[in-house]
């Protein structure tokens, strides 16, 4: 495996979920795969679950892991060619590219949409980048649209914790006070179309998801009726992905505290577990009751970020 991006990379999901389980029963039963093998993990953005999670997971496999701060510590990078360099970026990044992979054998990308410019974003343009140049296999640790760690996390908590075969999943819009990417419900919702489950999406018009990730989804815009019957709620903000108005990209066109999950909200549902990727705005996206009651999984799925990251980290190390 090469890249690691969407749920089609892993091939066959069930197997990856088999890989999973048994990662999960012994996270050291390959810690020699990657003796004297070195991952990069280069941050553009903040992070906590992801940063923890994604190099415990090279540990586990006798990796050696160095973590770059983009903007703390390095010389600013300018991203875009044809520029005149005369402003406070010391550095493009098609020269710093190369140079990372020479110190390597993996690359992990954390870089998060702009929000202005769709098409710049959804071009994956930074991602990219780093695919063409470094000469190493790239895996996503949260990109301007994709967050396939955080989606692959939740499958497996979902696999762990369903009662019924096909469990009803409910992905739900909810408010936040300042502007958040799509990556992590278009990544959610990729994977959940992939998955075995009865998967609805429920939001406000004009949040509609790019088609390319909502699938084959029921979109509901009754978020009552949505979460009816559900056996897991997956709350989760995104700002307007622009898809029937482009103008619209990024911006936040509600906030309205209706949809924030309460103890009203879950009672229509089959007695749901609650899920978020964290972090989370409390009293904004989920009421403390129902994030602290005993069916909110918000910290079981936290911990499958290492398992999730140890299995696309352990296929990358067998390719190379």
């Amino acid at each position: 495996m090469k890249t690691f991006f969407n749920v089609q990379d892993l091939g066959n999901l069930q197997q990856a979920l088999r890989e999973a389980h048994e990662i999960k029963k012994d996270r050291f039963a390959f810690d020699t795969l990657g003796k004297n093998r070195t991952l990069l993990m280069i941050f553009f953005n903040n992070s906590l679950r992801t940063r923890l999670s994604t190099q415990k997971a090279a540990m586990n496999l006798g990796m050696n892991v160095i973590v770059l701060d983009v903007n703390a510590g390095a010389w600013k990078l300018e991203t875009e060619r044809g520029v005149i360099m005369d402003g406070d970026k010391s550095e493009h990044l098609l020269e710093a590219i190369p140079v990372m992979g020479s110190y390597c054998d993996l690359i992990g990308v954390r870089s998060f949409a702009g929000l202005t410019d769709r098409s710049y974003d959804y071009a994956e343009t930074i991602v990219q980048q780093f695919v063409r140049y470094s000469g190493r296999p790239v895996f996503a640790m949260e990109t301007a649209t994709v967050h396939p760690l955080q989606a692959f996390a939740d499958l497996i908590t979902i696999e762990e914790h369903k009662t019924v075969a096909r469990p009803k999943v409910v992905l739900t819009w909810a408010p936040h006070p300042k502007a958040l990417p799509q990556a992590v419900p278009n990544s959610f919702a990729e994977w959940m179309n992939a998955a075995d489950v009865d998967f609805v999406i429920t939001h406000p018009e004009g949040y509609e998801l790019d088609p390319q990730f909502v699938g084959k989804a029921c979109v509901e815009y009754d978020q009552m009726k949505a979460l009816e019957g559900a056996d897991f709620v997956y709350a989760k903000n995104w700002s307007c992905p622009g898809v029937t108005r482009p103008e619209d990209y990024g911006k936040v066109l509600s906030k309205d505290m209706g949809w924030t999950i309460d103890a009203a909200h879950m009672a229509v549902t089959n007695n749901a577990h609650f899920m978020h990727c964290l972090p989370v705005r409390r009293g904004m996206i989920v009421t403390d009751d129902v994030i602290e009651a005993p069916t909110s999984l918000v910290i079981p799925e936290a911990a499958n970020r290492e398992i999730s990251a140890q299995v696309v980290i352990k296929r990358m190390l067998e390719s190379l």
